[in-house]
């Protein structure tokens, strides 16, 4: 199988990451996927890194470029089938015609409905298939007016760590200077509005009332950075938040944390939920977009109805106050991972769908 990967974006986010394990596991399975995505991205290194074969896109003309690289290697036939990592992936797809001559197939991993407007729409209609990382993204895409048969669910997947050793989590506390007695919660995500840091800060907050030693780790970018900062200073709990960048060991912030907190408020899935999970932390997250289809309330995790700073409070709490629950969940939490959502998995499902649509357009 010779599928053409393409990501056009410019940070290194869950979608970047899913697209470097895609490649990764196709190639282990001896097939020979290629992969084209904006010259200089961290995404591009790290498939070099691999092996891979990498085709760069000027970043100035990212879409044009790539339109130009698709349609190449659709003319000399190299390629097999074209994966649209994102949105300004299908569209260079699309502008190079490739949906004349071989299957496009397009990722679906955010919450927002496909736009209605004439050149959206008209590209995910030249998709053979769109794959949507969740039921609540599936039904987004089918409520917007593509028939049920053109979607599919494959759920992202990570990969599954060996279980934590005292002695890293030992190591991990002493990096980040955090006494091995002291709760410790942790985020992963990009510093915008609806990943629901502001929530988190005032949660936090509330629960220093009634544990003052717990600390917060929260790593991330993005353009709210300093606001949060801010509010961390008027809440007076800016002392006891260490702000992270992304470029922190991820092994070593998973390591050191006891509570993973995801408030976000519409999320498709969460490629850091399930990195935490997979790594045995109990959860607390709100019941919101497709959360729920990974974690159960009382099962695998904590899930919190209202978008209210004091519920989510209280759901930390809970598992501070109880750490043989949280111990529980978190087991339970990997095994979820382990069942549903390992990279394999996705790597798996994939290629099925990429060998049916391939066989379907040779017919």
């Amino acid at each position: 199988m010779r599928p053409l990967i393409v990501d056009l974006g410019r940070d290194y986010r869950g979608g970047q990451h899913q697209a470097l394990l895609l490649l990764q596991g196709l190639r282990e399975r001896g097939h020979a996927p290629e992969l084209i995505v904006v010259r200089d991205s961290l995404l591009a290194s790290r498939a070099k890194e691999i092996g891979a074969p990498v085709h760069v896109a000027d970043p100035k003309r990212r879409r044009l470029t790539a339109a130009l690289q698709i349609r190449t290697l659709v003319r000399d036939r190299q390629i097999d089938i074209v994966h649209a990592n994102e949105p300004h992936a299908l569209s260079s797809a699309w502008l190079a015609r490739a949906h004349h001559a071989v299957p496009i197939v397009v990722s679906r991993r955010i919450a927002l409905p496909i736009s209605k407007g004439l050149f959206s729409f008209a590209r995910y209609r030249a998709a053979s298939r769109v794959v949507a990382v969740s039921h609540f993204v599936e039904q987004s895409v089918i409520q917007c007016g593509l028939a049920p048969d053109r979607v599919s669910l494959i759920y992202d997947g990570v990969q599954i760590p060996p279980e934590v050793s005292q002695a890293q989590r030992e190591n991990a506390r002493n990096r980040l200077g955090i006494a091995p007695e002291i709760p410790c919660i942790g985020n992963i995500a990009a510093f915008v509005p609806e990943k629901g840091h502001a929530l988190l800060l005032e949660a936090f907050a509330k629960l220093r009332s009634q544990f003052p030693e717990c600390v917060l780790l929260l790593r991330g970018d993005g353009p709210q950075l300093a606001m949060l900062q801010s509010l961390a200073q008027k809440l007076q709990v800016i002392g006891s938040v260490k702000f992270l960048p992304e470029s922190f060991d991820l092994e070593t912030m998973l390591a050191a944390m006891d509570i993973f907190a995801f408030p976000s408020h519409e999320e498709p899935l969460g490629s850091a939920l399930l990195a935490a999970m997979a790594h045995a932390l109990p959860v607390v997250s709100f019941v919101r977009g497709g959360i729920p289809e990974v974690v159960e309330e009382g099962k695998n995790g904590v899930l919190v109805n209202d978008l209210d700073p004091s519920a989510f409070s209280s759901a930390l709490a809970r598992l501070v106050i109880r750490p043989e629950e949280a111990i529980r969940l978190g087991k339970a939490a990997r095994e979820t991972i382990f069942a549903r959502f390992s990279v394999d998995r996705m790597v798996e499902e994939t290629l099925r769908l990429y060998e049916h649509l391939v066989a379907a357009c040779t017919i």
